[in-house]
């Protein structure tokens, strides 16, 4: 008696196999092949949960989690990049606290810089209940302010290695989870990745301190390698 593999299986529980083959097949199964039979069973099972999850709509904070436990590898760039030149305009820990006030409690920290013609709204807000942080921002024309910043290459990386990335909207925002390390900086790819330009990222306490440890302000990030 003759068997088929699991690969003609397969083509015959996703009709692709060419008539006169599936009528045969249809008869090798008719003819009682239980070992036939049982793959085919399993192969119909396959099938159907296949058909069923692609039919299923999986949220965006999924995918954004999901690509964030796994090291992506940064987007291949021209060999000569010029590094913008960044300032500091708003850092929200540099604010001073109101009259009266011994201290404040910030959970999120949140900085504007600029570089060049663009300006970056940046803020970051840790889980208070893990090590892991989300960092949501808005690249911006401040000298056009009608020019479209979709499609911009943002992602946070420790060193060389990347550790969450992603593209700016229509509207030029942008929305990332990491886990929080040190040296950790945001870059931001202009011009097709022949203009770039990074800012470090604050590091928070994790949710192993108290409650009250874990109100104090931020440990003193790295220095951008600008």
């Amino acid at each position: 008696m003759r068997h088929y593999g699991i690969a003609q299986w397969v083509d015959y529980t996703r009709g692709l196999v060419p008539a006169m083959d599936g009528s045969a097949m249809q008869l090798h199964l008719t003819e009682g092949c239980s070992e036939c039979q049982e793959m085919v069973g399993f192969s119909f099972k396959v099938s159907n949960i296949c058909h069923d999850m692609a039919a299923i709509s999986v949220p965006e904070w999924v995918v954004r989690r999901a690509r964030a436990i796994f090291p992506v590898r940064r987007p291949e760039t021209p060999r000569r990049v010029l590094r913008i030149p960044v300032e500091l305009i708003f850092d929200s820990f540099l604010v001073p606290a109101p009259a009266g006030l011994r201290a404040t409690w910030q959970v999120g920290w949140q900085a504007l810089y600029r570089a060049g013609d663009c300006s970056l709204d940046l803020r970051v807000e840790p889980d208070l209940h893990s090590s892991r942080a989300a960092v949501i921002g808005q690249i911006s024309n401040h000298v056009l302010p009608g020019d479209r910043m979709e499609g911009i290459a943002v992602y946070v990386k420790s060193g060389r290695v990347v550790v969450a990335e992603t593209r700016s909207n229509a509207f030029g925002e942008f929305q990332m989870e990491y886990e929080q390390q040190g040296r950790l900086q945001l870059c931001v790819d202009l011009g097709n990745g022949s203009k770039r330009f990074q800012v470090p990222l604050k590091k928070f306490a994790s949710d192993k301190l108290s409650g009250i440890q874990r109100a104090a302000l931020p440990a003193e990030s790295d220095r951008s390698e600008e």
